[in-house]
C-alpha cells in the first residue's frame, strides 16, 4: 500500500489534537510534518501544543512554526472554546522537543519540491500558512496533490452568524487558497456538526491504557463543556479530524462540488464562505464539499486508531 504523504497545518486546539493523533496512528498516511499557525491560540501556544502532542504520542515528526498573525485583519483567538493555552482540560507535560529552525512556509515548499505531485496539504486552522506558501512559491502550486481543509460552512457560521472561525480568522488567506486552482475538499460546519462526540463516548477514550489517548479524553471533556457553555448544544463537534478521516476512509462521507468565494468586504458577512449551492452562476465549481458523514463509523475509526498508541 502506498502511503499518502500529508502535511498537517494546525492550531492545536482540542479537535486539532485529535486530528494530529488520528494522522499519526494511521498507516495509510505518511505524516511528513506538522506546521503550526495562530488561530485557536497564539502561535507560540499552538506550536508548544503540537510539540507536546507529538512527544506524548512518540511521533517522530518535525514541527515547523508558522504565521503568528493573519495576512491583513486584526488577530482573533478562541480562549472561550479552547482555554488560554489553546489546550486546556488536562495536565500536560512541558515539551522537551523544539520546532525546526525552518519556518512553516519554507518547510511546506521543501516537501512539495521533494515530492512533486504527491503532497496533500491538510490545513485545519486559519489558512495563513497555505496562502503565504502560494504567494511566495506560485510555481509549486501545481505540484500540490490536494488541499483538504476544515473551514467555512454552507448554511451557518460559528463566530458570526455566517462565518466559521478558521475562515473568519484570516479571510484574505482563504481567498488566496480558494482561488489557487488546486483541488480542494472542504469539511465545513454543516458536516462537522454531524460529527459530534458525546460524553459517554469521551469516557471510553479516558479508559484507554495509553497516556496520550486518556489525556485526549480529558481534553475532549473540557471541549464538550465549552461547547455546551457557549453554544448550548450537547456533544462536541470533532471538526478537524473529519479532514484526516477523509484521507483514511473517504467512504464515510457524501460530497458535492460548488463554486466557493470568500466575502472580504461585507459588514455583516466578512469571512463568509459564499457557496453557490444551486449553481446559479455560470462559474465552474472550485471546491468539493463533504455534505454528510456516517457518525457511528467515524467514531469507530477514531476508537480503532487510538488503540495504536501504547
Amino acid at each position: 500500500m502506498k502511503r499518502r504523504k500529508i502535511i498537517l497545518d494546525c492550531d492545536p486546539g482540542h479537535d486539532d489534537a485529535m486530528a494530529l493523533l488520528l494522522a499519526g496512528a494511521s498507516p495509510e498516511l505518511e505524516l511528513l510534518g506538522i506546521t503550526t499557525v495562530a488561530g485557536n491560540s497564539y502561535v507560540n501556544n499552538t506550536t508548544r501544543n503540537a510539540l507536546i502532542l507529538t512527544e506524548m504520542a512518540e511521533l517522530d515528526v518535525p514541527v515547523a512554526q508558522g504565521a503568528s498573525r493573519p495576512l491583513v485583519r486584526h488577530q482573533i483567538v478562541a480562549p472561550n472554546i479552547h482555554g488560554e493555552s489553546g489546550l486546556e482540560g488536562a495536565n500536560l507535560p512541558a515539551p522537551t522537543r523544539l520546532p525546526l529552525e525552518m519556518d512553516a512556509v519554507r518547510f511546506i515548499a521543501q516537501r512539495v519540491k521533494e515530492f512533486p505531485g504527491e503532497v496533500t496539504l491538510v490545513p485545519v486552522g486559519p489558512l495563513t500558512n497555505i496562502a503565504l506558501f502560494l504567494i511566495e512559491y506560485p510555481n509549486l502550486a501545481p505540484q500540490v496533490q490536494e488541499i483538504v481543509l476544515m473551514g467555512g460552512g454552507i448554511a451557518f457560521g460559528n463566530t458570526t452568524p455566517v462565518a466559521e472561525f478558521n475562515i473568519f480568522a484570516d479571510p484574505e488567506a482563504a481567498d488566496v487558497v480558494f482561488k489557487s486552482g488546486i483541488p480542494i475538499t472542504v469539511f465545513g460546519l454543516d458536516l462537522t456538526h454531524q460529527a459530534k462526540i458525546f460524553m459517554p463516548e469521551i469516557k471510553i477514550l479516558q479508559q484507554y491504557s495509553s497516556s496520550v489517548v486518556s489525556k485526549m479524553g480529558l481534553l475532549l471533556e473540557f471541549f464538550h463543556q465549552t461547547y455546551f457553555d457557549v453554544f448550548h448544544i450537547e456533544g462536541a463537534p470533532l471538526h478537524d479530524p473529519c479532514a484526516v478521516a477523509y484521507l483514511i476512509a473517504p467512504e464515510l462521507y457524501t460530497y458535492a462540488s460548488f463554486h466557493t468565494q470568500i466575502e472580504l468586504h461585507g459588514n455583516l458577512t466578512y469571512g463568509q464562505t459564499v457557496v453557490d449551492y444551486w449553481h446559479l452562476s455560470a462559474t465552474p465549481p472550485n471546491a468539493r464539499w463533504a455534505l454528510t458523514v456516517d457518525r457511528e463509523k467515524y467514531i469507530a475509526l477514531i476508537y480503532e486508531r487510538m488503540k495504536n498508541y501504547r
